[in-house]
């Protein structure tokens, strides 16, 4: 079954179109403006192995945090919708990521509940043109409308670039086993509660 899904987000600060298949090949068409971003998720769309297709127009002559943060938004809710139920998935997954001199750790919890723990290490306001500061926002984005946990730690590093490159590869590679199906327990929520 084709865990597909696919929406248009329009605001009066961004028009986003986005599609999502979970069981991928890594394939991605992504442009936000922001190159550096689109960047990051392309390594996400291909550590993942998601098929991800995200175009964004937004106010950038105004700032990139509308833009980020919708795009975050779009992502976790091409997530939700393509999940379903979430029956028969891992549901957590972690990753830990060695970028060259730089370490992170990503973990997530696709358990219905939304939280996010953040903490990159980058110390300078732009990597490429993407403003620094915008990221836990993106991310935040993603956790409230993926109802997701989301923790995400540099454990050290030189490179800013470096860092924010590690956290997207740990993200995609945690995602990928988190929306993974466990066959033993295919027919049942992750969950003793009966519900996510």
């Amino acid at each position: 079954m084709s865990r597909f899904s696919a929406l248009d987000r329009n605001t009066n600060e961004t028009r986003i179109h986005g599609e999502l298949e979970i069981d991928g090949a890594g394939t991605y068409e992504i442009a936000t403006g922001i190159r550096f971003l689109d960047h990051m998720l392309e390594l996400f769309a291909r550590h993942g192995a998601f098929d991800l297709t995200l175009r964004a127009e937004g106010d950038l002559d105004v700032d990139q945090h509308h833009t980020v943060e919708d795009a975050g938004i779009v992502i976790g809710q091409l997530f939700a919708q393509a999940l379903g139920d979430r029956k028969g998935i891992n549901r957590a997954g972690y990753f830990v990521m060695p970028m060259d001199e730089t370490l992170a750790v990503v973990a997530v919890d696709l358990g219905g509940r939304a939280a996010l723990v953040y903490e990159d290490q980058v110390n300078v306001t732009h990597v490429g043109e993407l403003q620094t500061e915008l990221l836990p926002d993106f991310f935040n984005g993603f956790t409230q409308h993926a109802a997701a946990n989301l923790h995400a730690k540099v454990m050290y590093g030189r490179s800013n670039h470096h860092k924010i490159e590690a956290i997207f590869k740990c993200w995609a590679r945690a995602m990928r086993y988190a929306c993974s199906y466990d066959e033993r327990l295919r027919d049942q929520l992750p969950s003793t509660k009966g519900l996510l």
